[in-house]
């Protein structure tokens, strides 16, 4: 579930010239693409999760892909921009159930935080293959290569889907039920919220424009460049489950890890922006890397805090990084529109810098965060 998902939100970002001369639009536009998906996601989390904490994981998860592998197969039909849009929009609908109904089905089967871990890094590592395999399927397919390779990608995780375990529908009382502005008004949950925006969403957003800045300041192909790019995502798959390693056996130390983290991922920008290969691909280890250790605290965090709605708890974390990836990406795609996207990419490591912030009040975040 978490792989599919991920793989579109960085397939179209992958091979952004590509679509930009085949749509006939400005890189600014595919943006757009970006933009259109993560709204719809963000605004999606929250009924994803109630939805996953009333009628079960499963289910949820079922209707996640079905809608990922309809949208994917309408954009086949015409590289025509207003096409293009709407159906990523409505591809948000489909990464929200499938992310949050697969990471509500590792908590339902009894997942611990490393599993937590696991299922996200596995999330990210979607989206950081499909950096480094949709630019070479880009040859044989064009510019249908990101709706083709999700369409499979969906159906691979679908037959997974129907082998895996059931589990139980939930049996919670709506009355037990916490009202969303419950949630926004807690100061703990604010600040794993943060955390998550910091790495999570900012690591998206470069994952999303780091091929276009390699290829801007550097002499490779979008091959070559996307393979570099790809860490910046597939590393989660590390990272992740280490952050929940962590966080199960290390406790007290979540804290100063993913503030160490915050660090590395902000110099790892930096590195991605010296024009210097060998830079970028120190670089794009260290984002890939350090993206993923908040990522079992945030979760696991927040699914603690409101037991009786776990799903709906995570599902505003998560919307928070889908913000944060709406608002960059849409942002980025701006500033290399203008030929600026250096300095928006210094400008996102400085995003992720100030994000540690949330760690200072150890007081509200002790339960949530080691």
């Amino acid at each position: 579930m978490g792989f599919s998902a991920g793989w579109n939100i960085a397939n179209v970002g992958a091979v952004a010239s590509g679509i930009a001369g085949a749509y006939g639009v400005g890189l600014a536009a595919v943006a757009l693409f970006t933009t259109a998906l993560f709204l719809t996601h963000m605004l999606m989390q929250l009924p994803a999760g109630r939805l996953s904490d009333r009628i079960g994981a499963a289910r949820v998860c079922a209707a996640g892909l079905l809608a990922l592998a309809v949208c994917n197969a309408a954009a086949l039909v015409a590289a025509e921009p207003a096409l293009g849009l709407a159906a990523r929009a409505t591809m948000g609908i489909g990464t929200a159930l499938a992310f949050i109904g697969g990471s509500d089905y590792v908590r339902a089967t009894g997942g611990s935080p490393f599993a937590q871990g696991l299922y996200g890094g596995l999330a990210t590592a979607g989206g950081g293959v499909a950096l480094a395999v949709v630019p070479l399927a880009e040859g044989l397919l064009g510019w249908r290569a990101p709706w083709v390779t999700a369409i499979g990608v969906a159906a691979l995780a679908g037959l997974v889907l129907a082998l895996s375990p059931r589990v139980a529908a939930p049996q919670r009382a709506s009355t037990a039920r916490p009202a969303i502005g419950t949630l926004v008004a807690d100061a703990r949950m604010r600040r794993l919220a943060v955390l998550f925006a910091g790495s999570f969403g900012l690591s998206v957003v470069i994952g999303n424009w780091v091929v276009t800045l390699l290829e801007d300041t550097t002499a490779l192909e979008a091959s070559a460049a996307g393979a570099i790019g790809g860490a910046t995502l597939v590393l989660g798959v590390v990272s992740r489950p280490v952050g929940g390693w962590i966080l199960r056996s290390h406790p007290t130390r979540v804290r100063g890890a993913i503030a160490v983290s915050a660090l590395v991922g902000t110099l790892g920008t930096l590195a991605l922006t010296t024009g210097s290969v060998p830079l970028a691909i120190v670089g794009a280890v260290a984002v890939g890397l350090a993206a993923g250790i908040p990522f079992a605290a945030a979760f696991t965090g927040a699914a603690g805090l409101y037991p009786d709605a776990p799903a709906t708890a995570v599902g505003l974390i998560n919307a928070t990084g889908a913000l944060t990836v709406l608002l960059g990406a849409a942002v980025t795609g701006l500033a290399f529109q203008h030929d600026v996207g250096v300095e928006a990419f210094v400008l996102l490591a400085g995003l992720w810098a100030a994000s540690a912030v949330a760690l200072v009040r150890r007081s509200e975040t002790a339960a949530s965060v080691g």
